[in-house]
């Protein structure tokens, strides 16, 4: 099943998104968490009354070496919540992932800008992999072409590793991302708005207000 999250810590946008869309978690970083001032311990108990307690958040650990990476992670998932560990793809963050799925502990590769490196996550076990769209383009390269070219090994190899694409800018690459069959997806909240909008919609509307309206005044459709 498609699993969409949102790219924010922003409770107040979670309940909007989730009173009208199948929200399965948010996914977090440590600018996020920092840019919001929430405690986990505060955002945590919160977004499990927003989204239930099945819903699934993305947690990333701030330790830099591979013993205090694992160590962390370990005491994330100890918490009463369902949580997936996010680790940086980077060569010491290979070496926690590959210690923490040798224990079967949820992981999400993260900072993916190669196909190369989300296929070295998805063979130490990343049970998700995060590639920045957007942030690929703006190194002049292809974002939406990664994810295809890392789909297309996970599938060609057998992997069992989910996309989770994230970093995006305007709809369209979300579009394209969609169509490749990425098993997951993560939005920030200005794309997510970006979704709804279409210069047509509110004046179709408003037109068809105004042409009941004047044949049937205020009653309601099962009044007519």
């Amino acid at each position: 099943m498609f699993e969409l999250y949102l790219d924010t810590a922003d409770l107040a946008q979670v309940a909007r998104f989730n009173a009208c869309l199948p929200v399965h978690g948010i996914t977090t970083n440590p600018s996020i968490l920092a840019k919001s001032t929430q405690r986990l311990s505060q955002l945590l108990p919160a977004l499990t009354e927003i989204l239930g307690e099945h819903s699934q958040n993305f947690v990333q650990v701030i330790s830099e070496d591979v013993n205090a990476m694992v160590d962390e992670a370990e005491r994330l998932i100890e918490l009463p919540y369902n949580l997936v560990v996010k680790i940086p793809a980077t060569e010491i963050g290979l070496s926690a992932i590959k210690r923490l799925k040798a224990r079967n502990l949820p992981v999400l590769a993260t900072a993916i800008y190669s196909v190369q490196q989300g296929f070295l996550a998805a063979l130490c076990g990343a049970d998700y992999l995060a590639p920045y769209v957007n942030r690929i383009d703006t190194f002049g390269m292809d974002g939406v072409g990664v994810v295809a070219d890392l789909q297309l090994l996970l599938d060609k190899h057998h992997l069992p590793s989910k996309l989770l694409p994230a970093s995006f800018k305007n709809t369209q690459q979300v579009l394209d991302v969609l169509k490749l069959g990425v098993a997951s997806i993560t939005l920030p909240i200005e794309v997510a708005d970006q979704l709804f909008g279409h210069p047509a919609v509110n004046p179709a509307v408003q037109q068809f207000g105004l042409d009941w309206q004047s044949v049937f005044g205020n009653k309601l459709a099962y009044e007519v």
